[in-house]
């Protein structure tokens, strides 16, 4: 399944998650797995967070960038608009490219 996932745009170029064990850099064309990270201020949802379209207006685009992944085994949740519309958390995730 085809989704969208916005991430950190370090320095050097590399990608690294948003908010959760965002000290990780993230491979290009590489599946990998969904782990379980507690984090404090955050709702427990294990999963790669991604979404149908590269729309999340919550969230500031500064310093991120969307790229296009594949995901599989994924559970979706309906959220408001204002949310970027339904979430995807999926348990496998392929970073397919910067959009």
């Amino acid at each position: 399944m085809k989704a969208f996932k916005l991430v950190r745009k370090m320095k050097d170029g590399t990608i690294s998650p948003l908010f959760i064990n965002k000290t990780i850099r993230l491979p290009i064309n590489k599946w990998m797995k969904a782990e379980a990270h507690l984090t404090k201020g955050f709702a427990f949802r294990k999963g790669w967070h991604c979404t149908l379209s590269p729309n999340a207006p919550h969230l500031s685009e500064k310093g991120r960038v969307w790229v296009e992944v594949e995901v599989k085994n994924v559970k979706t949740y309906k959220r408001p608009e204002s949310q970027g519309g339904t979430w995807v958390l999926a348990q496998n995730m392929k970073i397919i490219k910067e959009i």
